[in-house]
């Protein structure tokens, strides 16, 4: 039989935000991968993941999530994880692998996929969606993402502040991850786009040090890396005005 690698999204950081069908794919896994970096400490999704399997039958494999800067080195850490997870493969039937929010969001498992395919001749590769930060934030703050034929922008502020202003200029509701370093500048943006009296912003969704605030309250004192914006449309027309 094939083995099977399948990444699962285990949503923002409540454990309860884990869907059924996750619980049920990281149970009936023989192991189940959590991403740490080499810094060693205990990531969202290994506590996420700890409230539904028990500590030995995880494994911890070390990526280099917080780095941007050295190609070389996030490269080198990429195959050194596909690495160790195809020796598990070679050994187990069936690996999950365990990321935050939805594995085909800006996930690591892309990557790590990419690299099986190449080191594990017909492995099968599946995903279980999981809820997004986006989603999560919607419903903590009653922001409303989508009315009728609006459209909806992501923007990974990792990208440059660039990128979010021309977001912004444009249509429908945009949301921002991974804004916290530069939140100096996205309030700037926001501003420059009369956007920033409804927008909301959040971190560390689910957990004891969340926090959920306006946009407009936004300093310049740099947040969380793994902050969440939703910058809504005006609504001017009523309900159903953007039918």
């Amino acid at each position: 039989m094939s083995s099977r690698l399948v990444g699962v999204g285990v949503g923002p950081g409540d454990p309860e935000l884990v869907t059924v069908k996750g619980v049920n794919a990281l149970r009936a896994a023989d192991v189940v991968v959590v991403p740490v970096m080499d810094t060693g400490e205990r990531g969202r999704a290994e506590a996420t993941v700890l409230h539904y399997v028990p500590q030995e039958k995880v494994v911890r494999v070390v990526f280099a999530l917080n780095e941007r800067s050295d190609r070389a080195r996030r490269e080198a850490a990429w195959d050194a994880a596909g690495g160790r997870v195809a020796e598990l493969l070679a050994r187990h039937g069936s690996v999950a692998f365990a990321t935050i929010g939805d594995p085909n969001v800006y996930s690591t498992f892309t990557y790590l996929a990419q690299t099986i395919a190449e080191l594990v001749p017909g492995v099968v590769v599946e995903t279980v969606p999981g809820i997004t930060a986006m989603q999560d934030l919607a419903a903590r703050s009653g922001a409303v993402l989508t009315e009728g034929t609006e459209p909806l922008t992501l923007v990974p502020v990792t990208a440059g502040s660039a990128v979010l202003k021309e977001a912004l200029a444009g249509p429908g509701t945009v949301v921002a991850y991974k804004f916290g370093r530069q939140a100096a500048e996205v309030a700037e943006a926001l501003a420059e786009n009369g956007r920033l009296q409804d927008a909301v912003w959040g971190s560390a969704l689910g957990l004891p040090e969340e926090s959920v605030r306006p946009a407009a309250e936004l300093d310049g004192t740099p947040l969380p890396y793994l902050s969440t914006l939703i910058a809504p449309p005006r609504r001017d027309g009523g309900r159903g005005g953007k039918l």
